[in-house]
């Protein structure tokens, strides 16, 4: 047998805190061997000693697990308190300076509080940097047992080199503030600090199989629940009263609004009915125009010639219910497509606002309306909480 084939084995002797060197022969001890690509060219095989065979005997071509600079970063890694402690405390930190940032007050930065808070923000990168740094000399770069290895590691690794990438715009006097928005995922380092939540996370990962089902289920129902209401509603909470088309007024006169506005920012429009829809709300119910506190009683052919505290009921003439362009809300609201549909659907799920926009279809549609909007609370609240707990325990 030649000798590449059975090497001289050497002894790996129990290693003490702080041993930076070689270890000599030791009977008894178990024998490990590893080829070394970083040994004297000269000789034909080496032999490395491997205190931590879990580890990658050789990182970076050539620094060994006994090499000081690799062995130090090696027990600050496995040592179970210094580090996490340390890090954890800085992560705390972290959370603390994200909170007392504000951006709207200092744009600039030029106050003495954001210029600390800058200060504090750049210790905590460096400290990351540093942090990572040490663990990819301990563990290694790539392999399934090194930094990249591990998906939480892969996490720290995206936020420092988000952070590398945020200072050097801030080199060049480039803004970039969706670089900086990284930031807010600091404090999810914290999961991979501390055992038990990262084996939360990891049994919510695991059933993502089961979530996805749920998530199917819920799409499918919200998906039939957003067609019907396109299929019905699309176009309707846009109904405004607009005068007649052949309505005319004397030179120098106008309308105080294209159409009828309760209110100037048009927040909380007045939707009408069409003619072929059985709505609650019609153009004839349009109250009479107030100002100061009065009702307005004049007609239009008096509005040149009105009395001192007399006004025109402007919304009188305001008979004529037609679509227009606008939708409640900024036109967040409505059915006109399956996106919005959803968008209200989501919303009326939350409990928060739906009255008020069962109202604006009610008076746009008919008044049975409700039904559809009591039913997809009772589907969403009762009946599917139900079978989506089915689904996973039959899963």
């Amino acid at each position: 047998m030649t000798t590449e084939e059975c090497p001289v084995p050497l002894g790996v002797s129990q290693v003490g805190a702080g041993l930076c060197e070689d270890f000599g022969p030791s009977q008894g001890d178990e024998i490990i061997e590893e080829v070394g690509p970083c040994d004297d060219v000269g000789s034909d095989l080496s032999t490395l000693v491997v205190p931590f065979p879990e580890l990658a005997p050789v990182v970076f071509f050539c620094l060994k697990q006994t090499t000081c600079p690799r062995n130090w970063c090696i027990r600050m890694v496995l040592s179970p308190y210094p580090l996490i402690r340390i890090s954890i405390m800085v992560i705390l930190l972290n959370c603390v300076t994200l909170g007392m940032y504000q951006p709207c007050e200092n744009i600039d930065c030029t106050s003495e509080r954001c210029q600390i808070l800058q200060a504090f923000d750049a210790f905590i990168y460096i400290f990351f940097a540093l942090e990572m740094v040490v663990k990819m000399v301990a563990l290694g770069i790539f392999g399934r047992r090194c930094y990249l290895g591990d998906t939480w590691n892969r996490l720290d690794f995206f936020i420092v080199m988000a952070g590398m990438v945020e200072y050097s715009l801030d080199l060049q006097n480039i803004n970039f503030s969706a670089i900086r928005t990284v930031r807010v995922l600091r404090p999810l380092k914290a999961i991979n600090r501390v055992p038990s939540m990262r084996i939360l996370v990891n049994l919510v990962i695991c059933y993502r199989a089961n979530h996805g089902n749920v998530l199917l289920l819920c799409f499918f129902v919200f998906f039939i629940f957003g067609i019907i209401g396109v299929q019905l509603w699309a176009g309707l909470l846009r109904n405004r009263c607009y005068p007649e088309e052949n309505f005319t007024l004397t030179s120098g006169i106008t309308l105080p609004a294209p159409y009828y506005q309760p209110e100037e920012d048009d927040e909380r429009p007045y939707i009408c009915s069409l003619a072929q829809d059985n709505g609650i709300m019609s153009c004839s119910d349009v109250p009479a125009r107030r100002e100061g506190g009065r009702e307005c009683c004049l007609d239009k052919e008096d509005a040149l010639a009105s009395a001192m505290g007399l006004c025109v009921n402007w919304n009188q003439y305001y008979t004529r219910c037609h679509t227009g362009h606008t939708n409640p809300h900024k036109g967040a609201i409505n059915f006109d497509n399956i996106g919005y549909a959803w968008i209200v659907i989501f919303q009326v799920i939350t409990l928060e606002g739906w009255v008020e926009i069962m109202y604006y279809v009610m008076d746009a549609h008919s008044f049975y309306n409700f039904i559809y909007f009591i039913f997809l609370i009772i589907v969403s609240f009762y009946t599917l909480p139900c079978m989506c707990s089915e689904i996973k325990h039959v899963s």
